[in-house]
């Protein structure tokens, strides 16, 4: 697999003459985030070596090198994940390319259930903490030391200074902004009444089916992180309702302005 990186992350190096230092991860109904971005180099997944395809429904396949609000960032628009069939090490592929591509920090962003009940549709959470409730982690087998050490430390798996210059942003723009705890799950079904109730009483504010096995590789290499949901769908007791991916796509845009504020203002603090 260390080969493939390489080879995947030289093809993208040929495509730009930049050298971001911040990675953007996108997350279902967040591509606006990437309409702000001053695009140098625009490369379809498909055409990437060895890069999976994203199939899912509002993920474009597509990975932008360029600047935003004048940092240079590089942002996947659209991701992989586990309930596609992609085995652990590929839903984590892109994260491992971005390494090689001298990514020091990334900020990985989601639509999620809300499961504490001060949230509301359509509330950004920072993730302070995550809970991985996959079957599985993108780190079981071999470890390559050239990679990352064996046993990583995850006790600050989402860098607190981070965090804390969010909420100094969202102070100062009037922005409402939780934080808390998520649980990340295989999908692709979305969750039933008692296991909404379950995961709360673990201990989780809102749960997705993604970020944790990218979040696990990324500090695995060094990589810090900043995280953001959206929430798109409750799973708070007194506020389940029937939920559709359409559903999330419209909800995830409902607090776009602020979300976009937000990271534009952030991306000049982590780089």
């Amino acid at each position: 697999m260390l080969s493939k990186f390489k080879e995947a992350a030289q093809f993208i190096q040929e495509k730009t003459n930049l050298s971001p230092k911040l990675g953007i991860i996108l997350g279902t109904g967040l591509g606006t985030i990437a309409d702000n971005i001053q695009t140098e180099a625009e490369i379809n997944y498909a055409d990437i070596p060895h890069f999976p395809i994203s199939t899912v429904k509002g993920h474009k396949g597509q990975l932008l090198i360029g600047t935003l609000n004048g940092v240079e960032v590089m942002a996947m628009r659209g991701r992989f994940h586990y309930y596609e069939g992609y085995d652990m090490s590929r839903v984590a592929f892109p994260v491992r390319v971005m390494k090689f591509l001298g990514i020091t920090s990334i900020i990985v962003s989601n639509a999620s259930g809300g499961l504490n009940s001060d949230f509301a549709i359509g509330d950004l959470m920072v993730i302070n903490d995550h809970i991985n409730l996959f079957p599985t982690n993108p780190l079981i087998g071999p470890n390559n030391p050239e990679l990352g050490p064996r046993f990583p430390d995850m006790s600050e798996a989402y860098k607190k200074t981070f965090i804390n210059s969010a909420f100094d942003i969202a102070q100062k723009h009037g922005i409402k902004l939780h934080q808390g705890v998520y649980a990340g799950l295989t999908g692709p079904t979305f969750e039933t009444p008692a296991e909404y109730k379950y995961i709360r009483i673990i201990g989780a504010d809102a749960v997705g089916m993604s970020t944790v096995p990218e979040v696990i590789v990324a500090r695995h290499m060094g990589i810090n992180v900043f995280g953001i949901s959206v929430i798109t769908d409750l799973g708070e007791e007194r506020s389940i309702f029937a939920v559709s991916h359409e559903h999330v796509i419209e909800n995830a845009k409902k607090n776009e302005k602020n979300l976009v504020l937000l990271v534009k203002e952030l991306v000049k603090t982590m780089h």
